[in-house]
């Protein structure tokens, strides 16, 4: 027997398409076999694909990359929130999702959308050498959350930066965080995930969860505006709300369409 699988591909963090994070999302009826839903991820190859089921404590979420699930991603519940105000509830602002990471909020005003995700403060620690070694340039501090999160001097040290992924594959936090001031912005940065089969993430909205309370405490401001200096790149709007972070951004629909699978 044939089912049909709805799917969507949205750019998140971004007002325009061919920029910002592609994440597809596919809203489920129930859930699929989980080598079903890795595989659908591998053939999709984006970052991260999304899937979500109504259940009767309310919607349910899991995200994949092309080689393993994730217990967080910003980006793609970005684009589930999309999907869900734009095709099956127009008349709704506030969506909320069950995950692995607790409780995730999205809601909608006028055309920005806000994640309400977990602040994850990062600590000050010692850099491994694979970490510098990979880098190809020491940072000023290294501190460490779910990633390593590295710190430069200038926005343009974080542009030049060409990391060797195979030294980075070898650390074993989730990815790298770099970031700098910026120049016209609070706060500018890059995310390299190699051992998640992604060696840059275009705009990587759970590394936020940790920039923002580093840049907050930084800056001594909570509201900060953030660049992604990815080749698509990314813009963020970033709050801090006691221990949760608010960020926000714009999401655009590039695909729709349908996954054909055999049962």
């Amino acid at each position: 027997m044939k089912i049909q699988i709805p799917i969507y591909q949205i750019d998140a963090f971004t007002s325009r398409v061919f920029s910002g994070n592609p994440a597809a999302v596919c809203p489920l009826k129930e859930w699929l076999d989980d080598s079903v839903m890795q595989s659908i991820a591998t053939e999709n190859n984006l970052s991260e694909t999304a899937f979500f089921v109504k259940e009767e404590s309310g919607y349910c979420i899991r995200w994949f990359t092309p080689v393993r699930e994730v217990d967080l991603c910003g980006h793609a519940t970005l684009a589930s929130g999309f999907v869900f105000f734009k095709h099956i509830n127009p008349d709704s602002n506030k969506v909320e999702f069950h995950s692995k990471s607790g409780l995730l909020s999205v809601t909608r005003d006028k055309e920005f959308l806000s994640l309400d995700f977990p602040a994850q403060p990062p600590k000050p620690c010692t850099a491994p050498k694979v970490l510098v070694e990979g880098l190809k340039k020491e940072p000023a501090e290294v501190l460490c959350s779910e990633d390593f999160l590295v710190v430069y001097p200038s926005e343009k040290d974080i542009v030049a930066l060409r990391p060797d992924f195979s030294k980075l594959s070898e650390l074993g936090l989730r990815g790298v965080i770099a970031t700098a001031k910026g120049d016209k912005v609070d706060f500018v940065s890059r995310f390299f995930a190699p051992t998640y089969g992604i060696n840059e993430d275009p705009v990587t909205g759970s590394a936020h969860c940790e920039l923002t309370p580093f840049w907050a405490d930084r800056l001594q401001k909570d509201e900060l505006h953030a660049l992604q200096l990815s080749k698509r790149g990314g813009e963020l709007f970033c709050r801090m709300a006691g221990d949760r972070v608010i960020i926000s951004g714009r999401a655009v629909e590039y695909m729709k369409g349908n996954i054909t699978l055999e049962t």
